[in-house]
């Protein structure tokens, strides 16, 4: 059976939604990194840049978020995160996927930030980001639409 995944402009009445999401979705990696955070302050960072958060749905079940910034030259994915139990079902890749070839389209980069202990960085090796940085904390990385034509 086709997995469906759709994206609806977040609203303010999604914001109970993001702190679930968030909680479920990053709190031990945020814990693993040394940082504690209180809803309040999950607030704070569900509330930054509201306006590039999308919902994801899979049919009409609302599964996970995609804050996608648009700066100079490139796409910058801000926030994704994908409700746990619906993990390693090729969601991620799929909506990755989308996401490249909107970029590809603009002849766009994209960007993004990932926690250093997070599993996720192993679907973005797969989906063509590489590694450009990093902190103690974080890897930046890069899928690179010039790269992509060079293949």
């Amino acid at each position: 059976m086709k997995t469906t995944i759709n994206f609806k402009k977040a609203t303010l009445h999604d914001r109970e939604f993001l702190l679930k999401l968030r909680k479920a979705s990053m709190v031990e990696h945020l814990t693993n990194a040394g940082i504690e955070l209180s809803d309040a302050q999950h607030f704070e960072r569900i509330d930054e840049f509201y306006d590039d958060s999308n919902i994801i749905y899979k049919g009409n079940e609302k599964i996970g978020l995609i804050k996608l910034g648009s700066l100079d030259g490139r796409f910058h994915i801000r926030q994704f995160q994908i409700m746990p139990s619906f993990h390693n079902y090729g969601i991620g890749s799929k909506v990755l996927s989308l996401l490249i070839k909107k970029a590809e389209k603009k002849s766009l980069s994209i960007t993004l930030n990932v926690l250093i202990d997070n599993p996720a960085l192993n679907l973005y090796l797969r989906n063509g980001f590489a590694i450009e940085g990093e902190t103690k904390l974080e890897y930046q990385m890069r899928w690179s639409f010039d790269k992509k034509i060079q293949k």
